[in-house]
């Protein structure tokens, strides 16, 4: 198996982290405050990727600390926004669809800023990979309010994120980012639960530090680091459509943890993503030549 197909292969199950993570951060959360959430969960997660990749850091250089001082402030731009939307909505589920425009969004910056073209197969991908989202999300409760901005405004940030770390990955080691990029998310965070009236920096629930160690070895340290190492190999619409199975696995977590239904929808919303990434691994060329044979 070479190397792309490796990190499609954690990615898919980087998305199924974060979907566990959905019912495991409703439960953990609670009535404490989301801050004081997001700053434990950036802080151990910069300790646990400093022990993993100690050996990476003794020859970490200017360059890559700067770097992942840069990628903090959208990612916790992007999560911080997100997280508040969810904690604000009564439907994860419609917060997940108007995350999942970043599918959209991401090559419309590309475009704008960067000038770079698109393959129509990715966009084709993209709206197909969103219309499957849209049937898993969007019921006929479906109503557009302030939380549904949090969460849009977050996912522009998200898409920048991703764009930046696509832009450094193709040249240089990305590994090496990674603890400074956690370490400057924990500080922002910090700053930000010092502002929140609502910080409980101790909490007594234990489902809280359940919550916290798990966001931050699997949806945070281990998502984060194989998403960013993978943007070498695989490109960041592609990522972006593959993170599209989080609802799917949020879904399925949901039915063993928190008792919910799973329905057609589904179903059928999962297999659409899934065809959306089968799409855009196909070579067009090669079908070309098949069919001329």
């Amino acid at each position: 198996m070479n190397k792309k197909n490796q990190y499609l292969f954690l990615l898919i199950l980087g998305t199924a982290f974060w979907g566990i993570s959905f019912p495991v951060t409703k439960m953990s959360i609670g009535n404490v405050s989301q801050s004081t959430f997001l700053f434990y969960r950036f802080f151990f997660a910069a300790i646990s990727m400093g022990i993993i990749f100690y050996k990476q850091l003794k020859n970490i250089n200017k360059n890559s600390v700067k770097t992942g001082i840069g990628l903090a402030f959208p990612l916790v731009f992007g999560i911080h926004f997100q997280t508040l939307g969810i904690v604000k909505h009564t439907s994860a589920s419609q917060c997940a669809f108007v995350a999942g425009i970043c599918v959209v969004i991401i090559p419309i910056l590309k475009i704008l800023f960067y000038k770079i073209t698109i393959e129509p197969k990715i966009w084709f991908s993209a709206i197909l990979a969103l219309i499957g989202l849209g049937i898993i999300s969007i019921t006929k409760s479906f109503t557009i309010n302030i939380a549904d901005a949090y969460v849009l405004l977050g996912t522009f940030g998200f898409a920048y994120y991703m764009i930046k770390v696509e832009q450094f990955a193709s040249k240089n080691n990305i590994i090496q980012t990674l603890v400074p990029m956690f370490a400057m998310g924990a500080i922002l965070m910090l700053i930000i639960s010092l502002f929140d009236k609502s910080a409980n920096w101790f909490p007594t629930n234990h489902q809280f530090w359940i919550g916290v160690f798990y966001c931050s070895l699997f949806s945070t340290a281990f998502m984060y680091s194989v998403s960013n190492i993978a943007q070498k190999y695989i490109s960041t619409e592609k990522v972006a459509i593959i993170y599209l199975f989080e609802p799917v696995f949020a879904a399925i977590a949901s039915f063993f943890i928190l008792d919910e239904n799973l329905t057609w929808r589904l179903l059928l919303g999962g297999s659409l993503i899934l065809i959306a990434t089968f799409i855009t691994e196909i070579k067009l060329g090669k079908l070309k030549k098949i069919k001329t044979f």
